[in-house]
């Protein structure tokens, strides 16, 4: 999948769905013409970020641009219905659409789902369709049974489509590793490239380098890492995992921050840099909701960061023993 990305940096769009805040269609529309200007040519949204709303957002922008220039990834999982439901059902993205979302991870669902998703993206075709959050943060202990209507249903239809040239992968888009590492054991499920978001950052990355990341290169499945700044705790924010960040957390935090104050170099520098480095990671995909994010991005990710601040950061034990850096530290 590497080859088709375009680039290891690609726009992650919960955040133009009107996620935490309600953002002014010109303002979303401004931030993904700014990426596409910076040279960002993978865009990766989904139904639930604001049911609809980023999808359809992403659509406008992009219809405009010639769609061979760009690769487009969505999710299947759930189905937007015609019904309302109040705001306070859909959680972070209460200031979204106000459809209700029915879960469906069955075949028939999967085809519904992309067939929606391919209206409100105004496109003819998908390049990469990720299952999407089919794990404990959501099902809690249903999410196995879950699981296994995925592995009967969408895994097959989407394994189907890429044999026939519809698309060109599939794989999890989750915010866990356990369902990447579950369905990476399956003999008949043969991924491409999986979304791993929040799961390979400076704050939370040890299962991942232990379990995924070698399990990855060894079934030859790409990772795209989303969520590289944690929710936005990294980068100045107050939530980590979506919820507000725990004294502990906001202490790592500052202790990465005086780090990086040391050596003159950003936390996005570092958080962006840190999950590239992993050789099974194809690319990440920060959020943005506004124009001035996408600079800020390109900029860290041409930073040049000193050797001596990795070797702070692993003397300090704030990142794995193990973990590729990027740059040769011991």
């Amino acid at each position: 999948m590497r080859n088709i990305l375009q680039g290891k940096l690609g726009f992650g769009s919960a955040p133009i769905g009107n996620m935490y805040r309600n953002i002014p269609e010109e303002e979303a529309i401004a931030t993904i013409d700014a990426a596409w200007e910076s040279g960002i040519r993978y865009f990766d949204t989904a139904p639930p970020y604001g049911t609809g709303l980023a999808e359809i957002r992403l659509g406008e922008a992009l219809s405009k641009r010639n769609r061979d220039d760009y690769v487009l990834s969505t999710k299947v999982g759930r189905i937007i219905s015609d019904e309302m439901e109040e705001s306070s059902a859909r959680g972070l993205f209460k200031f979204g659409r106000k459809n209700k979302m029915i879960v469906d991870y069955s075949a028939d669902a999967t085809l519904r789902s992309i067939e929606q998703s391919l209206k409100r993206l105004q496109t003819d075709r998908l390049d990469i369709v990720y299952i999407h959050d089919v794990a404990q943060d959501f099902y809690g202990d249903e999410w196995l049974s879950q699981f296994e209507i995925a592995r009967t249903g969408a895994f097959r239809v989407l394994t189907r489509l890429r044999e026939e040239g519809v698309i060109k992968g599939w794989g999890l888009g989750v915010n866990r590793v356990e369902p990447i590492e579950l369905m990476l054991d399956l003999e008949e499920a043969k991924p491409d490239v999986s979304l791993l978001a929040g799961r390979y950052t400076l704050l939370d990355h040890e299962r991942a380098l232990q379990r995924v990341m070698p399990a990855a290169e060894k079934h030859n499945m790409d990772v795209v890492v989303g969520g590289p700044y944690s929710s936005g705790v990294l980068v100045g924010g107050m939530h980590f995992e979506y919820q507000k960040a725990s004294p502990e957390i906001i202490a790592k935090v500052e202790k990465i921050k005086s780090i990086a104050d040391r050596h003159q170099i950003s936390i996005k520098a570092a958080a962006l840099q840190f999950s590239l480095a992993n050789p099974a990671v194809a690319a990440v995909i920060p959020g943005a909701s506004k124009p001035e994010r996408i600079a800020e991005d390109k900029a860290a990710l041409n930073t040049v960061i000193p050797v001596a601040f990795w070797e702070e950061m692993r003397e300090q034990k704030l990142v794995a023993p193990h973990a590729p850096l990027p740059i040769n530290v011991k």
